[in-house]
């Protein structure tokens, strides 16, 4: 008997056990006044590509910015999240899909962001289509390009 449990519990360690933790990741993306490129207003990396169950943590690296997303720019039941300025937010993202973010005072002169948590891309069109005022819409548009790359 004992050597058949033995046999048993080296097997599910061998062939990964259930009850064993996955490996998630953690990110982080600072909040910027420059990016290290000169340009103004940014988050970095201002495109991250994930797997379902990370977590990405924003950072004030300046005074003045947060991170946050509406209903309308994230995957259906999606997670959604407001951080206050200068306090950093950590975001698990388990649903999969495109993640169109901003900072609230400098969306409209383009600090805006997308995550892609694992391969899906029907969302997409909406996180396209997001209205986000000023240069905020341009810098968008060229995040998604990466999407899906």
């Amino acid at each position: 008997m004992g050597r058949i449990f033995a046999t048993l519990l080296l097997t599910a360690f061998a062939v990964g056990a259930p009850w064993a933790a996955a490996s998630a990741a953690e990110y982080e993306v600072q909040m910027r006044n420059k990016g290290t490129d000169g340009q103004a207003w940014q988050f970095e990396p201002a495109f991250l590509k994930i797997a379902p169950g990370d977590t990405v943590t924003f950072v004030s690296a300046d005074k003045g910015h947060n991170s946050e997303t509406t209903e309308l720019l994230v995957p259906k039941d999606g997670t959604t999240w407001k951080g206050k300025i200068n306090e950093p937010v950590k975001v698990t993202f388990d649903q999969e899909g495109v993640y169109a973010y901003k900072c609230l005072p400098h969306a409209a002169l383009g600090m805006v962001g997308v995550i892609q948590v694992g391969n899906s891309v029907a969302n997409v069109e909406a996180a396209k289509n997001a209205k986000i005022p000023g240069k905020g819409k341009t810098r968008l548009a060229e995040l998604i390009t990466q999407v899906g790359n």
